[in-house]
């Protein structure tokens, strides 16, 4: 099976691929526009609640609360949303790099239907909502130690992640449902805490989804040309 190092290789020397440019493209304007709808509709929120509590012209406190609370939602959020939008568009990565590396996989994929992506990625966006919200409480009994909060939230959106990036790739093309998955636990959480990781970098956060959903495409497809768990 190709390591991850080389999956992570291959994926970024793919990045120039038109197909992947259009999609880090749409990727990046949906995700903000999803966090400009946000940062507006908190303007309103706040300048009608100021507004109302104190009685003044509250538009600059509700401008300013709300880029505060934009600025506050786009650091913990950015990666939920993100990778909710990568949903609608990691099948054209997946399909651009299963055309270069593996066209008879790309020959042979199920088509996902609009409804089953949108299921796939509700059901995705709330495991993440509720693992994350679950994790709040530990992570706030460890914030005395520096990083044990941090490291709390890595393991966490590792799994999620990586399983995430795994399926994407994985689901059009299983048999059946009860099929075992290609790639073991283990690698399926080194691959997520890879794309957790460059999350947490500014501008490198737009490239991690695809990166990541480029590099599962490479470990799946050759773990299956091996077995199960090679």
């Amino acid at each position: 099976m190709v390591s991850l190092s080389r999956a992570l290789v291959l994926a970024i020397v793919q990045l120039g691929d038109p197909a992947i440019l259009k999609v880090l493209a749409k990727t990046a304007v949906v995700t903000l526009l999803v966090f400009a709808a946000g940062g507006t509709a908190l303007y309103v929120a706040l300048h009608s609640a100021i507004g109302t509590a104190f009685g003044i012209e509250a538009a600059g406190l509700g401008a300013l609360a709300a880029a505060a609370a934009t600025v506050l939602a786009a650091w913990f959020l950015f990666r939920v949303v993100a990778l909710f939008v990568l949903q609608f568009f990691a099948e054209d990565v997946v399909r651009a790099v299963e055309q270069r590396h593996f066209p008879q996989a790309a020959a042979n994929a199920r088509r996902i239907g609009f409804g089953e992506e949108l299921g796939h990625a509700l059901r995705s966006l709330g495991r993440t909502l509720v693992a994350n919200t679950l994790a709040l409480p530990v992570a706030g009994l460890l914030l005395f130690t520096g990083v044990g909060a941090a490291a709390v939230f890595l393991v966490v959106n590792a799994l999620l992640v990586g399983r995430e990036l795994h399926d994407a790739v994985w689901l059009p093309h299983r048999a059946h449902a009860a099929e075992a998955a290609p790639i073991g636990g283990a690698t399926r959480f080194l691959l997520g805490a890879v794309v957790v990781a460059l999350l947490a970098i500014p501008f490198l956060n737009l490239l991690a989804p695809i990166l990541g959903a480029a590099s599962a495409t490479h470990l799946v497809h050759r773990a299956r040309e091996k077995g199960p768990h090679a």
